[in-house]
């Protein structure tokens, strides 16, 4: 299974799919550990999970430093303005033109506990004013600390601290999830083409059967030791025969497609397949069971997330239906010099605290009502989330008592079998001795092939039943591991 996580985790984008025709034998444990390397579903399970995977490295690098630099290489203007003449006590037009530039280094810290946010900036800029009274300064701000902060409004940080790690978590138990899902689709696919396989085989078997009976009818016929209608009906069953076969080998080559198709393998692939033995006998607790699906089971986790993210809802309307208080505050050095070498002698210290509230007045009901409906809103994912908690256990615990029987089936379906094989060998030579009439044989053929039937169906319900346990749990109860254990994702693809 881990060999898997790493085909799927490191392989190349590009899918390896098989270019020409070719003949293979496949095993169920072959098959699926293509499924989950080269399958179309493999590569979108993939892709879904690096989509959460860079969304939650964007998270963690969000509370890391970042750092900024601002520039305006150039900027050149030329206009007519508006100027107060003090000396006329009139407004009079001026032309104006002049060129700037100027530069800003900027680290920002967010500050997650409290929702605020510190900065470290550098700034420095250049202006020349032409025309009558031409001249060029140049202004810096060596360093200036500050932080911004609102006091009794809504903290984003806090519940990204709660959301992103969970959702990063759904995503890598989604990742084994599909994965587990693959082999589940595998097992349908493959026991599909068993079954055409089987009844392929089964008709042929019957084609040459009834061949053969009907050429012995048609000697004990002579011999007057069957009647007339008994040796048609032979030849009806060696005619019913040939149709059966074709019909077989229609259905044959259509299962035989839609596995090929399923493997991203050409279309003209012919696949034998080998069945697997008996498995081993193995009880599943229904209370371990549970207690894993609840643990591992991406679907709990993605209602935990439904609800923590209904509950930020319903802090951020409650934050805004009250009054909102913001401080903003820095200190620092700046200062301004006609010449470059002076803009940084003797700084100024330069402070600047600002505070600021926000109280609504009248907004008709606008900010309770958000409140309310959001508050209404996780009531109905609370109990969403119950409902759905529920169907997952039911699942689990339906899943894991089909398991259970499955095993007996198994048993008594490869014993009915051996019992069905040996009875129709028997019953078919006496018949050829003439000690067996036409409908014990027809009877015994019937009896043989529903027994090779029901073998394949209860091998097919066992193992899917076994697959979609460990979807369910994400455990192997064969090994006795947590699949989701095993999952080690490093940095860089």
């Amino acid at each position: 299974m881990k060999k898997q996580f790493i085909q799927i985790l490191f392989g190349l984008i590009c899918l390896p799919a098989v270019s020409q025709a070719q003949e293979l034998t496949l095993t169920l444990e072959r098959t699926i550990e293509i499924a989950a390397d080269s399958s179309l579903e493999a590569f979108r399970s993939k892709n879904m999970f690096l989509a959460g995977y860079w969304q939650y490295r964007t998270y963690k690098a969000d509370r890391l430093p970042s750092m900024t630099l601002n520039l305006t290489p150039a900027q050149y203007y030329r206009d007519i303005t508006r100027r107060y003449d003090s000396e006329s006590d009139i407004d009079v037009y001026r032309k104006q033109q002049s060129y700037y530039a100027g530069g800003n280094l900027e680290i920002r810290q967010n500050f997650d506990l409290l929702g605020g946010t510190f900065t470290l900036d550098s700034d420095l800029g250049y202006i020349r004013n032409f025309g009558d009274n031409t001249y060029s300064q140049y202004t810096s701000v060596p360093i200036r600390i500050g932080y911004s902060q609102s006091l009794l409004g809504y903290n984003p940080f806090k519940w990204e601290r709660k959301i992103e790690p969970l959702k990063f978590e759904k995503a890598k138990k989604e990742l084994i999830y599909n994965i587990e899902q693959l082999s589940e689709q595998a097992t349908s696919y493959f026991f599909s083409l068993a079954m055409a396989q089987a009844e392929y085989d089964l008709a042929k078997e019957n084609v040459a059967s009834t061949d053969t009976l009907y050429w012995t009818g048609q000697e004990r016929h002579k011999i007057a030791s069957i009647s007339r209608a008994e040796l048609l009906t032979l030849k009806l069953d060696a005619v019913n025969a040939r149709n059966t076969l074709q019909n077989a080998e229609i259905a044959l080559k259509r299962a035989m497609f839609s596995l090929a198709s399923y493997l991203n393998f050409d279309k003209n692939t012919e696949i034998h397949l080998r069945l697997p033995s008996r498995p081993r006998d193995m009880e599943i607790s229904v209370e371990e069971a549970l207690a894993l699906a609840r643990e591992n089971n991406p679907t709990f986790l993605g209602l935990r997330q439904q609800i923590l993210e209904a509950e930020q809802q319903v802090d951020r309307t409650k934050k805004e239906a009250l009054f909102n208080a913001s401080v903003n505050a820095s200190i620092g050095f700046n200062q301004v010099a006609n010449k470059f070498s002076d803009v940084y002698r003797d700084p100024l210290q330069q402070d600047v605290v600002s505070v600021s509230v926000s109280i609504p007045l009248i907004d008709w009901g606008v900010r309770r009502g958000k409140h309310n409906i959001a508050k209404n809103n996780l009531n109905v994912t609370q109990i969403s989330a119950k409902q759905e908690e529920l169907s997952v256990e039911e699942d689990v615990i339906m899943t894991v008592g089909d398991f259970n029987i499955q095993q007996n089936l198994i048993r008594s379906a490869e014993e009915a079998l051996n019992l069905a094989i040996t009875a129709y060998a028997e019953t078919k030579q006496r018949f050829i001795i003439g000690k067996a009439d036409i409908n014990s044989l027809t009877l015994s053929l019937n009896r043989q092939q529903e027994a090779q039937r029901n073998y394949i169906s209860a091998l097919r319900n066992y193992w899917q039943s076994y697959y979609k346990i460990r979807k369910l749990t994400l455990h192997d109860f064969s090994t006795g591991f947590s699949l989701s254990s095993e999952f080690n994702y490093k940095n860089g693809l």
